[in-house]
């Protein structure tokens, strides 16, 4: 155990919402070939020391004060532990929990009790019994592992296929997609690269190199998952710092307990001296005291600074000092194989990105778009090409288009919290999933700042020419939620730009927002005919367009200052009278575009919506059809 120092604060270390993975036993009824975690061969038989069912409890118990309340529970094969029924019970009760198991010992009673709602992931290993059971060494092991697939899918339990890449299945890769798309939508892909035997036992690392991918085929299996959606990798890139497990801590990333009570930061510290015995001591020492030593005592050293620490692929790298000490016993040291996929990944992602992202801006916001098809010239129709960008502004939405829906039972869904058509809408933990009627399935976090989009298929993206970013009917059901926590709101209106200053139309849908922009052409530049957005900035509210038009296909992606809300009335005279700030809201407020009208967009929105009354004059606006309505704008 490493040595520590004076204890620190409850203050310094943050509670945390956040969850603890468990691994519950290291044995395994395989053998895999590529299996890290397995003891060299002369290593005793620690199984009468895995933590008992009670010692789980009393654990589960302390960790829940720091906010430790969702379990990963995996192994080994966890289910080998005749109490694993019992484990599963009590920590899966406690919150959300995440499974992970090859699957095979699944019976019809088991897959009952996995009905509870979380995520199970199944591993395969390869498409036919011949190359699956050669890699787990297990003979009898595919035809098991899928029966057990099988008994959850006849359970209603939603689970997670994870394919495992390596030399021996290589081949098979487009054969096992099939078999977990039968299962699981979308499946999971496992990593692209398989880590250095956790004991240092030179026979295991000898097989283990054996099955890892050239690198070109590790960094193309890397573009198969999103990019940069906020995380950075397995070791937080810091300039300068050469603390090299500090950021990991202090974010508290995870907390990983072993099947003896060996607690750490990470399930790949297997240094003896970085796991504290939760048996001998309190998660409080641990978590106050040897946690902070640690990310204050490992450093990196002149190693580490002419290596890793200064290299330009550090962000395409996976180094972590976590790998390091596996790969050759030294937190410092590079590794080879990391710094070739480093080299293709960074090759391969300039590639990507070309093709597939592009950024839009809407409202003041950058909306980073990724798609998992490249993008074509006319993907996006001629009303939203305009509001194309080259670089991303500092206010960035991450969109993710993929093609082929989900489908887990209601319960995986969540809980119901919406159903209006076209949208019914589940909390999923921090996550909202939409699903349409044309079986469109969105899913985004609470902020709405990472929004995966699923359809059934790509023909609409291939045909070319649609109309909106998230490719829906509307995107205001989302984009609403994203201005509400900006101080923006939406609105049914038509809108221009004239002599610098921005004017804002709004009435019912006869009231005359087209209309009144082709008396303006010419003079003016037409923002839309049907949606704009205002929103608050420190200069004062803006207007912006958007590609949502109406009657009339002219779009500006421009703003400017609002220097008046008008509400339309057509006469036969040209006037603008001003408006009371009531009643000025209750006009107002039914033009919104209105998304999921939960609580929080509702307060949000009423108070954006009460300030601009207060600051943006507004006005009834009289006009005929001569073209007038030009000099009543300018003299207000």
């Amino acid at each position: 155990m490493a040595k520590y120092t004076a204890e620190k604060t409850l203050d310094e270390l943050p509670q945390i919402e956040s969850g603890a993975n468990l691994d519950i036993t290291y044995r395994c009824n395989n053998n895999c070939l590529h299996c890290w975690l397995t003891p060299p061969s002369e290593a005793a038989d620690l199984s009468d020391k895995e933590l008992s069912l009670e010692e789980i409890r009393s654990l589960a118990e302390e960790t829940a004060k720091y906010g430790y309340r969702d379990w990963g529970i995996s192994g080994g094969e966890p289910m080998l532990r005749p109490d694993f029924p019992e484990i599963f019970d009590y920590l899966s009760a406690l919150g959300t929990y995440g499974l992970n198991t090859n699957g095979t010992l699944i019976d019809p009673k088991l897959a009952k009790l996995l009905k509870r709602r979380g995520v199970k992931m199944i591993a395969l290993y390869g498409a036919t019994p011949e190359i699956h059971d050669r890699v787990t060494r297990n003979p009898g092991s595919h035809e098991a592992a899928l029966r057990g697939m099988s008994y959850l899918k006849e359970a209603g339990a939603g689970f997670v296929v994870q394919i495992v890449p390596l030399q021996e299945n290589y081949h098979q890769m487009r054969e096992m997609e099939a078999i977990a798309d039968s299962f699981s939508v979308p499946y999971k892909l496992g990593a692209s690269w398989i880590y250095s035997n956790a004991y240092g036992d030179p026979d295991r690392n000898r097989m283990i190199h054996q099955q890892r991918l050239a690198p070109a085929c590790a960094a193309e299996l890397d573009l198969c998952v999103p990019l940069d959606y906020g995380s950075p990798g397995p070791q937080a890139k810091t300039a300068g710092e050469d603390r090299l497990f500090k950021a990991c801590i202090e974010k508290g990333w995870h907390l990983h307990i072993d099947p003896y009570g060996l607690a750490s930061f990470c399930c790949f510290i297997k240094d003896p001296a970085l796991r504290y015995d939760l048996r001998a001591g309190s998660f409080r020492e641990f978590r106050n005291v040897f946690l902070p030593a640690i990310a204050d005592s490992i450093r990196g050293n002149q190693e580490y600074s002419e290596n890793c620490g200064s290299c330009d692929l550090r962000d395409d790298c996976k180094w972590c000092p976590s790998y390091a000490y596996l790969e050759s016993g030294r937190y410092s040291a590079k590794i080879d194989y990391l710094c070739e996929i480093a080299k293709e990944d960074r090759r391969l992602k300039m590639q990507w990105l070309q093709d597939h992202r592009r950024y839009y801006s809407q409202g003041g916001v950058t909306l980073q778009v990724d798609s998992d098809l490249p993008f074509l010239e006319n993907t996006y129709g001629p009303n939203v090409r305009p509001f194309e960008i080259s670089a991303p502004g500092e206010d960035l939405i991450h969109i993710r288009h993929h093609f082929g829906v989900p489908s887990p039972s209601e319960k995986e869904l969540g809980d119901p919290i919406y159903d209006q058509a076209p949208w019914k809408i589940y909390r999923r933990g921090d996550s909202l999933v939409y699903i349409s009627e044309d079986v469109v399935w969105m899913e985004c976090n609470e902020d709405y700042s990472q929004i995966d989009v699923y359809r059934s298929n790509p023909d609409a993206f291939n045909h070319g020419d649609v109309e909106t970013v998230l490719m829906i009917a509307t995107d205001g059901v989302v984009l609403s939620q994203v201005f509400a926590l900006r101080q923006a709101i939406a609105v049914h209106s038509s809108a221009c730009i004239l002599d610098g200053k921005g004017f804002l139309f709004v009435g019912h849908s006869e009231a005359g927002k087209s209309t009144s922009m082709k008396l303006v052409k010419g003079q003016a530049e037409i923002l839309n005919d049907e949606r704009n957005v205002i929103r608050k900035e420190p200069a004062g509210f803006r207007l912006y367009g958007t590609w949502s038009h109406g009657e009339l296909p002219i779009v500006s992606p421009n703003s400017a200052p609002l220097k008046a809300i008008c509400f339309l009335s057509q006469s036969k005279n040209n006037a603008a009278v001003p408006v009371e700030k009531n009643e000025a809201f209750r006009r107002l407020l039914p033009c919104i575009v209105k998304p999921l009208e939960s609580k929080q967009w509702w307060d949000l929105t009423l108070q954006t919506l009460e300030e601009i009354v207060n600051e943006v004059p507004c006005y009834l606006l009289e006009f005929d059809k001569s073209g007038k309505i030009v000099e009543v704008l300018r003299a207000l």
